[in-house]
């Protein structure tokens, strides 16, 4: 037992800058956060922890992550909304970080110089805040829901260490993801986006609820989304590979505007053909970087028009 548990307390596949490596320590959380106390339990191996099937406790849990870590004094989100996990959340800024040292000699570029897009911003503000946090970049994040957009500025007016870093967004055209929001004559270092995953909300509760199975090692009637989420976050039109098709398709006609365009690909069956439509865009430059997370397995794709 005790060997079971020395093998869990680092979580080696994540980014080795990674703050959240290390199991959680709920003493310190708490300390920061005192609301999270309400939610700590101890589980079969008698460690602290919490109930990750409860949507509250992982808020609860994301606002202590936010205070300790990156000193963020106010965090919230609107109810059924989406609650992303942070360690895969910061996993992706890190890799970022690491894409763009490749074009400045090998030295992670920081400063408010650096200039990224967060396509899908959410309700949460996540990679704005940790890309900001961690390395000071300035962020501008999209989106085309009236709700999240109020949230997230909402979340940006809360801590002034993000006055004219952060910059919400409204895409008023949902099956636009540059145009309206790219302005004139503005470039970027970089864009980013976790897509919406399925087709239709049927579909993503389904695969919500064949993962409490596998978890739970049991069947289950009710399906709670634990992490959040509603339709306009979690599903669209064709899901994950129709969204990564659109945003391919149309980086070409905002090739000048940005150095690098990247997009999560969870599925990795999608692969194939994302590479494939990669390949009809002709960028001149193609990066797969792979990711890990626990048991689950995801990749950055990322393209480049800059011929440097």
């Amino acid at each position: 037992m005790n060997k079971k548990k020395e093998q869990k307390s680092e979580k080696s596949q994540l980014h080795p800058r990674n703050k959240h490596r290390q199991r959680y320590d709920f003493k310190k959380l708490i300390a920061s956060c005192p609301d999270l106390s309400q939610f700590v339990i101890l589980n079969k191996y008698d460690d602290e922890s919490i109930d990750f099937f409860n949507p509250e406790a992982i808020k609860m849990l994301n606002k202590a992550l936010l205070k300790h870590h990156y000193n963020i004094e106010y965090w919230d989100i609107p109810k059924n909304y989406l609650c992303p996990p942070i360690p895969g959340r910061a996993d992706y800024i890190h890799y970022i970080a690491d894409l763009l040292a490749e074009d400045n000699n090998g030295i992670i570029p920081k400063g408010e110089k650096i200039r990224c897009l967060d396509i899908g911003v959410g309700a949460n503000c996540v990679y704005p805040i940790l890309g900001n946090k961690e390395y000071d970049w300035s962020f501008v994040g999209s989106d085309i829901d009236p709700v999240s957009v109020k949230s997230s500025l909402k979340i940006v007016a809360a801590n002034p260490s993000f006055e004219g870093k952060i910059d919400i967004r409204l895409q008023n055209n949902p099956k636009d993801l540059f145009r309206g929001v790219i302005q004139e004559n503005e470039f970027f270092d970089v864009t980013i986006c976790n897509p919406p995953f399925h087709a239709t909300e049927h579909e993503a509760l389904s695969g919500s609820q064949r993962k409490i199975e596998n978890l739970k090692h049991k069947k289950t009637d009710k399906v709670t989304l634990n992490f959040g989420g509603n339709a306009k976050e979690l599903c669209c039109d064709g899901g994950e590979l129709k969204f990564i098709g659109d945003m391919i398709h149309q980086s070409t006609k905002f090739s000048s505007s940005c150095n690098w365009f990247t997009t999560l690909v969870s599925k990795k069956s999608n692969l194939y053909k994302v590479q494939k439509a990669l390949k009809k865009a002709n960028p001149s430059k193609i990066k797969i970087i792979e990711m890990g997370q626990g048991n689950k397995k995801s990749r950055i794709v990322a393209w480049s028009f800059n011929k440097k």
